[in-house]
């Protein structure tokens, strides 16, 4: 993180914090004063990328009472960052699917609930800025030194500049499997995971529409692992937002991938349908060894049968005996079929 630090440092937020927070005006002079330029200390402290991308520090970088290897500024600064490309990421991921790849007969489906897509937006632009406060101490230890982020390909044998991305994947689906289960416990799950399982017909939408705490439990193997593995700065950023969009995918309803390892949207919507299955993340694996997984409905590759009343029948027969099993009674849904039922009765 501290690469996107020195790009916003850059780009606005040395403006920022000498506004809000500037030296006194004998401070700005001793500054003047001084004989190395703004641009050899910045660039020597806290400046990693910077003549890389042809930015150039402001003569605001040395002007803020709290300077940039201040840790209150990069605790601020990384909330900001976090949350705001965050809701950035999800917004354009989330419409670009909805636009492009999601299935808009889905509205038709007797478990698709009242205004949900505003829901579902809802949900999420409450969680995120809780879930970048949450992750905040983790970049900020990232920034402070105290993880194995590595620079260069030669910080590490040549062939570990490989096998950290299916490391990656292997670890933080290990472990999200082993949190998204334990969410399902009765002591928790009506708190924190069930305001995720409202949507038993999700859209693009709800990939981040969680529980704050829920969505950083689920994160916390993501910023876990470059503290026990290297992992390269780059590939972190690049990872990060793959992530993303990956939680974005398994939420749009298109199910392309109908494959015995992949964990794809059609494994997904298995488990909004049904609840007690398919916990894992990127893959079947850990499913599979759990006695969790449940193999796809075959109808659900097919484009016509998918939406088809049979199909959706029987998905509501087996979906309601769960839902009773787990939540009770399903009061706290307003279906938009219930509702046309409704005006119809009137």
């Amino acid at each position: 993180m501290d690469y996107s630090l020195s790009i916003t440092d850059n780009l606005f937020f040395d403006y920022l914090y000498a506004k809000i927070l500037p030296l006194s005006a004998d401070a700005i002079r001793s500054v003047a004063n001084a004989t190395v330029p703004v641009s050899e200390r910045t660039l020597a402290n806290n400046d990693p990328v910077s003549e890389y991308l042809g930015l150039s520090p402001s003569k605001y970088a040395v002007l803020s009472q709290w300077e940039r290897d201040d840790w209150r500024r990069q605790a601020v600064s990384l909330f900001l960052i976090t949350w705001l490309f965050g809701l950035l990421l999800y917004f354009v991921g989330a419409t670009l699917s909805y636009i492009f790849i999601f299935d808009k007969r889905t509205f038709k489906h007797p478990k698709f609930l009242k205004n949900q897509i505003k829901l579902e937006i809802k949900q999420t632009a409450a969680a995120l800025p809780v879930m970048a406060i949450l992750t905040v101490p983790f970049f900020l230890a990232e920034v402070k030194g105290y993880s194995l982020l590595y620079t260069h390909a030669s910080d590490v044998p040549m062939w570990y500049n490989y096998l950290q991305f299916p490391l990656f994947i292997a670890f933080t689906d290990c472990f999200i499997y082993l949190i998204h289960r334990g969410l399902h416990h009765p002591l928790v799950y009506k708190t924190l995971h069930k305001p995720h399982h409202k949507w038993i017909m999700p859209t693009p939408y709800a990939s981040h529409a969680f529980h704050p705490v829920d969505g950083f439990a689920q994160s916390i193997p993501y910023h876990v692992f470059p503290f026990i593995f290297p992992l390269n700065k780059l590939a972190y950023l690049g990872l990060f937002m793959f992530i993303n969009v990956w939680t974005i995918f398994i939420h749009d309803g298109e199910y392309i991938a109908n494959h015995p390892v992949i964990n794809g949207a059609a494994c997904h919507t298995m488990h909004h349908l049904y609840f007690n299955y398919n916990y894992g993340q990127f893959t079947t694996i850990w499913d599979r060894l759990g006695g969790s997984y449940r193999k796809p409905n075959l109808e659900l590759f097919d484009k016509n049968a998918k939406m088809g009343k049979k199909e959706w029948q029987k998905q509501v027969g087996e979906m309601e005996k769960v839902v009773k099993e787990v939540e009770g009674d399903d009061n706290d849904r307003e279906y938009v079929s219930s509702s046309a039922q409704g005006k119809k009765v009137q």
